[in-house]
């Protein structure tokens, strides 16, 4: 019996996948699972009981992925599952931010006790003129899930599209519109694009990439979406930008002090993922990850160990082994096992960064011993018996 544990509300529809081989507890310390969506787990001392924790959306940076890899606690999200919802609200950014819909909007509230307003609408109208996106240029950095989806809808749209990702997947570039002008420099998109959308994972080399330097090369009068993470972009400079009228709008998902009411900005609460849509479908997707990863040993969308599948286990006995990724750690293993006079019938190892991950099935079951063995070894994190 597997037990997990809800940091957050989550979605009925991804726990009902649960078999009943699982139980929730209320207690974190006993549990061998944990669904988190935005709660801080970065200072959380982790029981030894506790083997993986998925997150209910993308972000992660409110899991200490390092401390996780180096317990043997595999982190998984769930990318993709939340695309659809982020595209939509991307795509209403670019509308808002080309015709001036909430300052239309806003005007009509402020006058709703004018007897003829209509009239008087008539007359007012011309100064929430805006354009529209149909001929306009769209660039997009980063054509992962929602980066390609907001592609394809922008062609739809009657854009001209500039995507630039130079570490594109090949399930990612085989669903990107042929339409999409693949390029491989960002000073390129910065020049030509009317419209400039992020949509990259927040790493060293991208915190604060629209910074002032990237502004400046873009056109005057440009419109910046953000739907990923505040930081990708240096907002003071971004503020310092629309003061003197080189961005028209800045569109963004994250509240903060610089951004929040400043002129010519729209600044939404974070609700690119919250949709009921999106909520069940990474919910469904993490339930997926934990009990793949419980039951067969199986990794896929961790970010800080590799994807592994060894599909279902079928055998007397499967060991999943969290190492370091250091040579000679595969002979080390296999020593162990011929000395117990215990056959392996298939085995996998993969590495990621300075981690590793072995599954091996055996002909039998693991004894206790072995596994004591096992642990013992130099640069080994956690061993664990699948079956």
């Amino acid at each position: 019996m597997y037990k997990y544990h809800c940091l957050n509300p989550i979605s009925n529809v991804g726990i009902e996948r649960f078999t009943d081989r699982y139980i929730e507890t209320e207690n974190m310390e006993e549990a061998d699972a944990v669904l988190v969506r935005s709660a801080n787990m970065k200072d959380m001392n982790f029981p030894a009981n506790l083997k993986v924790i998925a997150r209910a959306g993308a972000g992660v940076n409110n899991i200490p992925l390092g401390k996780c890899a180096d317990e043997g606690i595999v982190v998984f999200n769930t990318p993709g599952a939340n695309a659809n919802g982020v595209k939509e609200l991307v795509i209403a950014g670019m509308l808002l931010a080309s015709r001036d819909i909430v300052g239309g909007i806003e005007w009509v509230e402020s006058e709703q006790n004018v007897e003829d307003i209509g009239k008087l609408a008539e007359k007012k109208k011309k100064q929430f003129a805006g354009c529209e996106i149909s001929g306009k240029k769209l660039g997009i950095i980063g054509l992962g899930a929602i980066g390609v989806m907001v592609a394809n809808a922008a062609t739809h749209l009657g854009m001209e599209v500039y995507g630039y990702d130079p570490y594109i997947s090949v399930e990612a570039a085989w669903n990107l519109s042929r339409t999409i002008k693949h390029i491989d420099n960002l000073e390129t998109l910065y020049r030509e694009c009317d419209y400039i959308t992020i949509h990259v994972p927040l790493l060293e080399e991208t915190r604060g990439m629209i910074n002032a330097e990237a502004i400046q090369m873009m056109k005057d009068g440009v419109v910046i979406l953000n739907f990923a993470r505040d930081i990708l972009v240096d907002e003071k400079a971004l503020v310092e930008a629309l003061e003197n009228n080189k961005v028209k709008k800045y569109v963004t998902d994250f509240a903060n002090p610089v951004v929040a009411g400043v002129r010519n900005t729209l600044v939404t609460p974070h609700l690119g993922a919250s949709t009921e849509e999106s909520e069940d479908n990474c919910a469904r997707m993490a339930v997926k990850e934990i009990m793949d990863y419980l039951e067969n040993g199986n990794i896929k969308n961790s970010v800080n160990y590799p994807n592994c599948d060894m599909g279902s286990c079928v055998v007397a006995g499967r060991i999943a082994i969290h190492h370091k990724n250091i040579i000679n750690m595969i002979s080390q293993f296999t020593a162990v096992f011929g000395e117990a006079g215990v056959n392996i019938s298939d085995m996998t190892n993969k590495s990621k960064g300075d981690y590793a991950y072995t599954l091996l099935d055996l002909q039998t079951k693991p004894t206790q011993e072995v596994v004591d063995k096992l642990r013992k070894l130099d640069g080994v994190l956690r061993v664990r018996i699948v079956k």
